[in-house]
C-alpha cells in the first residue's frame, strides 16, 4: 500500500485555503497536517514524496458534461475514453460524468450497457454516466428505477433536435416527476428546436452555408424560452432542475429570477462560452470555412455574454462549469458540413483545458481560488452525489488530488494537448497556470504533463452516484 506525503503546499478547497501537508494512503486522503507538526515517525515513512512548495493542493477537477464516442452527425466522437480520459487527466481532471444515450424504440437498460462496454478497459480516471432519455413512456418511466439502483442518478431530456432527441413538454413533466419520487435529478438541454428547424430551412433556402449561421439560425431567444418552459414544468412538478451548458444572457436570468424565488434551479455554463464568441464562428476574412472549428449547441454568443456569465459564476446563479467535450476533427469530420452549416457535427474539445482557462478567471480577479474550486469539483459532486467521494480534500475521501502550479504557463495547441483532434480552438493562447502533478485515488499519473501511471487503459473505476440530496 502506497503512502504518499504531498508537502509544503496550499491547500485550497470550496471554503478554505490553508498551508498543509497531505497524506494519502490507500487511495484515499489519510491526514492534513500543518507544516513540519507531525514527523515521519508518526505517521510513518512515505514511499513517495511530493515537493508542493509554492503550489496550490486541490481537489482533482470533475467534468460532469462529457461524450466520449459519441455517435452524431454521421460520424462519432473523435476521442474515445481511453484518449479522452487521459486528456481528462493531463488537464487536471480526474473524474469524468459521460452521457450514455437511450436510442428511440429501445430501452435504457440497452443505452448503459452500450456505455458500459465504450468505457470499460478503456478509461484512465474514474467514470460516471447520466442517462439521456429520448422517450417517457411507461415502460421507461419504470426503467428510471433500475437506472438509480445502478447508480445512474441522473437523466437528461432535450427540447431540440427534432426526430433524434426532442420529447414533448409532458414526456418531460413526466420524466420529471418520476425522477422527484426516486430522487434522481433531471438536466435539460434547453433550447426550442422545432422553430429553430425552421429558421435552418429559411437559411439553407436563401443560400446562406457558412458556419456562422450556425449561431444566426438559433438565437438567444431560443434558449431562454426553453429555459423558461423547463424551470416552470420542473416547478409544476416540485423538483430540481439542472440546467446543461447554458450560454446566454437571457437564460441566464431566467435562473437567476428562479432561484431568487427559492426553487431548486441549477446551471453550468462551459469554458468556450466564456472565452469564445460568435466572432470565431465567422472565421478569417479569407477562411469564413475556419469557423466550422467553433460549431456547438447552444452556439457561440456575441462577447458581451461572457461578462454576465462571469458575474452568474461569482454571484453563484451559475454552479458549474462543464466542458460539454465532443470533438470532431475538421478534416473529414466537420467537412461534413462544407457546403451546409447544419451537418457540421455539433462540438468542441475541451475536457483538457478547462481548468488551465478558467485559471484566468482568478487571475484576472474575476473569480476567487476557493470558486475556482468550487465550479470546477466541488458543487458537480455536490449536485450530481459524488460529495464525500470525490470534490474535496478531506480524510476518508478518494485522493484525487491536482498540484497546481500558477507559474507554469502552458502554451495551447495540438502540438502540447493530448485530445484527439486536428485543431484547437485557443491555438498558440499561453495560460498562466498548470499541474504539475495530478493524482487519481492515490496514484501519480501526470507529472510534469507526462503520463506515469502504472496503466493507462482501464485504471478508471466506475463511479455509482448517489441520489441527489442538496
Amino acid at each position: 500500500m502506497t503512502r504518499t506525503l504531498i508537502r509544503g503546499g496550499t491547500v485550497v478547497t470550496a471554503s478554505d485555503t490553508f498551508a498543509a501537508d497531505v497524506w494519502l494512503e490507500g487511495g484515499k486522503v489519510a491526514a492534513l497536517v500543518a507544516h513540519g507538526t507531525q514527523t515521519a515517525t508518526e505517521l510513518g515513512n512515505a514511499d513517495q514524496i511530493i515537493d508542493a512548495t509554492g503550489q496550490y493542493v486541490m481537489p482533482g477537477g470533475i467534468d460532469c458534461h462529457t461524450h466520449m464516442s459519441l455517435p452524431f452527425g454521421g460520424t462519432t466522437a473523435s476521442d474515445d475514453f481511453d484518449t479522452g480520459s487521459v486528456a481528462a487527466a493531463h488537464g487536471g481532471t480526474t473524474t469524468i460524468v459521460d452521457f450514455a444515450i437511450q436510442s428511440k424504440g429501445t430501452s435504457m437498460r440497452a443505452g448503459l450497457d452500450a456505455w458500459f462496454a465504450k468505457a470499460e478497459g478503456k478509461a484512465a480516471i474514474d467514470y460516471g454516466f447520466h442517462m439521456i432519455m429520448t422517450e417517457a413512456n411507461p415502460g421507461t418511466l419504470e426503467e428510471m428505477a433500475a437506472m438509480v439502483r445502478e447508480g445512474i442518478t441522473s437523466f437528461k431530456m432535450f427540447m431540440a433536435y427534432p426526430g433524434v432527441f426532442l420529447v414533448d413538454d409532458q414526456q418531460i413533466f413526466r420524466a420529471m416527476q418520476r425522477a422527484g419520487e426516486l430522487g434522481a435529478l433531471i438536466t435539460m438541454h434547453a433550447e426550442i428546436g422545432l422553430p429553430i428547424d425552421v429558421l435552418v430551412q429559411k437559411a439553407l433556402a436563401a443560400g446562406r452555408t457558412a458556419p456562422v449561421y450556425h449561431a444566426l439560425t438559433r438565437p438567444e431567444a431560443a434558449e431562454a424560452t426553453g429555459t423558461e418552459r423547463a424551470i416552470a414544468l420542473a416547478e409544476m412538478a416540485g423538483v430540481p432542475v439542472y440546467m446543461v451548458h447554458l450560454s446566454a444572457q437571457r437564460a441566464l436570468e431566467r435562473v437567476m429570477e428562479a432561484r431568487d424565488r427559492g426553487l431548486p434551479t441549477y446551471a453550468e455554463t462551459c469554458p468556450q462560452y466564456l472565452f469564445c464568441s460568435e466572432d470565431d464562428l465567422r472565421g478569417d476574412p479569407d477562411d469564413e470555412w475556419k469557423g466550422a472549428g467553433y460549431v456547438c449547441t447552444p452556439p457561440l454568443r456575441p462577447k458581451h455574454h461572457h461578462d454576465h456569465l462571469w458575474r452568474g459564476l461569482r454571484n453563484y446563479d451559475l454552479q458549474v462549469v462543464a466542458t460539454d467535450h465532443c470533438p470532431f476533427c475538421m478534416k473529414d469530420q466537420k467537412e461534413l458540413g462544407r457546403n451546409d452549416f447544419s451537418k457540421i457535427p455539433n462540438g468542441m474539445p475541451g475536457v483538457e483545458t478547462r481548468l488551465h482557462l478558467l485559471w484566468e478567471g482568478v487571475v484576472a480577479g474575476k473569480i476567487s481560488i476557493n470558486r475556482f474550486v468550487e465550479i470546477t469539483s466541488t458543487a458537480p459532486a455536490k449536485i450530481f452525489g459524488m460529495y464525500g467521494k470525490k470534490g474535496t480534500l478531506a480524510v476518508g475521501a478518494d485522493a484525487d488530488v491536482v498540484v497546481w502550479d500558477p507559474r507554469r504557463e502552458k502554451r495551447l495547441g495540438v502540438d502540447t494537448l493530448h485530445m484527439r483532434v486536428d485543431y484547437s480552438p485557443f491555438e498558440g493562447r499561453v495560460v498562466p497556470a498548470s499541474p504539475s502533478h495530478v493524482l487519481s485515488r492515490g496514484e501519480l499519473i501526470v507529472e510534469d504533463d507526462r503520463w506515469v501511471g502504472k496503466q493507462k487503459q482501464g485504471r478508471g473505476q466506475f463511479l455509482r452516484r448517489g441520489t441527489f440530496g442538496l
